[in-house]
């Protein structure tokens, strides 16, 4: 029976540390008194809760907004290699370059890319390129060849930088 009883009060004493532990307030303050920005109900910026208050706030993320790190050695090289193409839309935050339909010096036929770089890392999974022509999608050997003319360069811009 004192066992069950010593058990009973220990679950009660945890019960109880978990809810002060949780809870924004400490035991027996009445519920009017809170912080000074709690005060103010009619600006909603006012009206939030602190995210150290809780336990649970070390699992939420509060970042809304989500980037891409891009690698500007990629970035500059697809610009240098693709610079025969009308460029229709950039977006470094993303690491988008859509380009309009252009034709290559000595060449005959018109292509237009569109170039995703989606990691910051200067490694060729980092580099997508999808070419088309004016007929459709180009061969796979075409693509390879330009996305290795901007690995290429953008290794090159990575050399001559580390020599500066």
């Amino acid at each position: 029976m004192m066992r069950r009883q010593v058990v009973n009060f220990a679950v009660m004493v945890f019960a109880l540390g978990v809810l002060v532990a949780c809870g924004g307030r400490q035991l027996g303050s009445p519920a009017t008194d809170r912080p000074e920005y709690y005060n103010n109900q009619n600006i909603p910026s006012n009206v939030e809760t602190n995210p150290a208050n809780t336990i649970w706030s070390i699992f939420r993320n509060n970042r809304t907004e989500s980037t891409v790190l891009v690698n500007r050695y990629l970035w500059s090289a697809s610009l240098e290699v693709l610079n025969f193409l009308p460029v229709q839309s950039v977006d470094p935050f993303t690491g988008v370059i859509v380009t309009g339909y252009g034709t290559p010096p000595g060449g005959g036929r018109a292509y237009r890319a569109t170039v995703l770089i989606d990691d910051p890392a200067l490694d060729a999974r980092s580099l997508n390129v999808a070419l088309q022509s004016r007929g459709g999608p180009v061969s796979a050997a075409t693509s390879r060849a330009v996305e290795d003319a901007i690995l290429t360069r953008a290794r090159e811009l990575r050399i001559a930088d580390n020599r500066l």
